[in-house]
């Protein structure tokens, strides 16, 4: 449904400078040109992207890609921080509202380069991400898991040289930049399951801009948004970043939710998974979290 505003509209939207961020903010600024609102970019760097050279774990996680964008806004210099649901720290700061989940394409993992069966003993595989090196330890301990950071350009291109037989990405990624052709192999979700948010763009906006938030709310899609918060309310229970190995997936169905969760070692030797139903997504995600950390041992897991 398009709605029209009411008089000229300008908004800003803050985004990560990249050209996957820019992308997924075009898309954004698409939906609100359609409302008749007038849109402007402000495109930003962040603490992940100015130390790409850095591990994830080195850096904490927890809102490396996220908090300048958060705090533009919150200063006044922008209206609307535009986010892949899958960077945003498990709760807006104080002053921030996380207003829309506007999108959300294919939450899987791929493989680029070569399929897992075609991974020879002993390949090697690139991931900046915790989660899917234990997730791929898990399965296939025999693989030389190397560090690998940077915009989308510069991960695709490692694969293939310096050793790397393959990388892990988001297919959602691809899909947004146009470049499914590069996809060896779709990982299944039920196995690998993705990141919290995985594929998802979160739209935060200052918590008394009364304005802003109608807009956002027309953008706002709700069955995708249930899921997101399930799966939000599942990282906020733990406590956790992106910088630990965990991983939540959530679907609603005409049942309700369903949520698939795990937790795993950092070097794959063991893991503890659940899949739950229920109606509310807060009290689902927080059940899902407590049984895998105080009644599976997954507490034990992690760092």
């Amino acid at each position: 449904m398009v709605v029209m505003t009411r008089g000229p509209v300008t908004v800003r939207l803050a985004t990560r400078q990249s050209p996957l961020a820019l992308d997924q903010t075009e898309r954004v600024a698409a939906r609100l040109r359609a409302m008749g609102v007038t849109v402007t970019l402000v495109p930003l760097s962040t603490n992940g992207d100015r130390r790409s050279g850095e591990s994830l774990a080195s850096l904490g996680g927890e809102g490396i890609f996220a908090v300048e964008i958060q705090q533009a806004v919150l200063r006044g210099d922008a209206d609307v921080a535009v986010h892949s649901a899958k960077d945003l720290p498990s709760a807006s700061p104080e002053g921030l509202t996380l207003r829309a989940i506007a999108e959300r394409l294919d939450p899987r993992d791929v493989l680029v380069g070569r399929s897992l069966a075609g991974l020879g003993p002993g390949a090697t595989v690139a991931t900046g991400s915790p989660r899917r090196r234990a997730l791929l330890l898990e399965r296939r301990p025999d693989l030389n898991i190397v560090e690998l950071r940077g915009n989308m350009a510069t991960r695709l291109a490692a694969s293939g040289r310096n050793g790397v037989d393959a990388i892990v990405a988001a297919a959602a990624a691809l899909e947004r930049l146009g470049q499914l052709d590069q996809v060896a192999e779709y990982l299944d979700p039920e196995w690998f399951i993705p990141q919290v948010g995985q594929g998802a763009l979160a739209l935060e906006c200052r918590s008394d801009d009364e304005a802003t938030m109608t807009l956002l709310a027309a953008l706002h899609l709700p069955e995708v948004g249930t899921a997101v918060h399930a799966e939000r309310a599942f990282l906020r229970e733990l406590g956790a970043g992106c910088s630990l190995p965990v991983a939540a997936w959530a679907q609603v169905t005409d049942g309700g939710i369903r949520i698939s969760a795990a937790m795993i070692a950092p070097d794959g030797s063991s893991s503890v998974r659940h899949v739950r139903h229920g109606a509310d997504p807060t009290a689902l995600g927080g059940a899902v979290a407590r049984h895998l950390r105080d009644d599976c041992g997954g507490g034990l897991l992690l760092p």
